[in-house]
């Protein structure tokens, strides 16, 4: 696939997690991978569900399960979700050892009550 099918499997990811969350130290519950760019987001079930917003900023429309084990796509533009597709360039997930919800030491102890 190409970049005219929003996937470039070249583009490694930009970090372990959530670009924005990290900058405002944020958490994240799980996170997104952009197939086009390698921009990582977080999930809608997230606070700032920034994967989404980067869709709606940029229109790639293609985004990658950033979780350990997780190989599952979503088209936003369709909306239609894959059960695989293309490798790309590694690492396929967030490290093993960052947990979920992440990362550590940001994530507040009610959290459970945020989810969506």
């Amino acid at each position: 696939m190409t970049s005219d099918t929003g996937i470039d499997p070249t583009v490694p990811p930009s970090g372990t997690g959530c670009a924005e969350c990290d900058e405002v130290g944020g958490w994240w519950f799980h996170l997104r991978r952009c197939a086009q760019c390698g921009h990582i987001g977080c999930c809608d079930s997230s606070p700032a569900k920034h994967a989404t917003a980067h869709y709606e900023a940029t229109g790639h429309p293609v985004m990658r399960s950033f979780e350990p084990g997780e190989e599952w796509f979503w088209n936003f533009a369709t909306k239609e979700m894959y059960e695989s597709g293309p490798d790309l360039a590694p690492p396929e997930s967030h490290p093993l050892d960052q947990p979920t919800p992440g990362p550590a030491g940001r994530v507040p102890a009610d959290w459970a009550r945020t989810l969506r």
